[in-house]
């Protein structure tokens, strides 16, 4: 028997999920989870052979979450399970010890095959993931000196992120959630191909994307 838990804030897609796997004699949801918080305390107790892990968490992110649990669980399959089809995200949860990538509009039959594809001790990826990391090596050099095209409030939370305040300070100077801010910080890392935050004020700055 199979066991997957789930890490993902949206009910319909745990949901989803349970409903496709409903009928799989060999597979079985064990546990479900909806903060990185909650995550870390189950796991301690149990871990499942598969994790599907969201990115955008209420109390943080699974890229995060993700090189914390390979540290502690090294035996433990994690696949991402993601709105984000942005090739920094993949990156980086991949090199954060993840063995997959899928986006929450995945079929129960792709769901499937990455299950069975991950605990063979291979990497999944899906079709149009693939493509977009191949693109992205290809053009590597010629988008070096690319600067985006920052949102106005993508700009408010970089500055705000620039002068060291928490996410829950950004969110109360511009009256918007928690949540919202990691939204907003994981397009900014995206968007600038950064790493951390550190990171971001560095290319921000390399890029002169602080001034007014």
């Amino acid at each position: 028997m199979i066991t997957i838990a789930i890490t993902d804030d949206h009910q319909m897609v745990m949901q989803g999920i349970e409903t496709m796997l409903r009928y799989e004699p060999d597979m079985v949801i064990s546990h479900k989870y909806n903060t990185v918080a909650s995550t870390l305390e189950g796991l301690s107790n149990q871990q499942p052979d598969i994790l599907l892990l969201d990115i955008n968490l209420p109390d943080g992110n699974g890229i995060d979450l993700c090189k914390k649990l390979n540290d502690l669980y090294p035996q433990l399959k994690i696949i991402a399970l993601s709105s984000f089809s942005e090739i920094a995200f993949v990156k980086r949860i991949l090199s954060n010890g993840a063995s997959g990538y899928l986006l929450k509009n995945t079929s129960k039959e792709e769901l499937i095959t990455a299950f069975k594809t991950v605990l063979d001790g291979q990497q999944y990826l899906q079709p149009d993931i693939q493509k977009k990391l191949l693109l992205n090596s290809l053009g590597q050099k010629k988008t070096a000196s690319f600067i985006p095209k920052l949102t106005r409030r993508e700009k408010e939370v970089l500055t705000a992120i620039s002068e060291e305040l928490t996410t829950q300070e950004i969110a109360d100077k511009l009256f918007i959630s928690s949540k919202t801010v990691e939204t907003h910080r994981m397009n900014l890392i995206s968007k600038l191909g950064a790493r951390n935050s550190v990171g971001l004020v560095k290319i921000a700055l390399e890029k002169d994307l602080l001034k007014d």
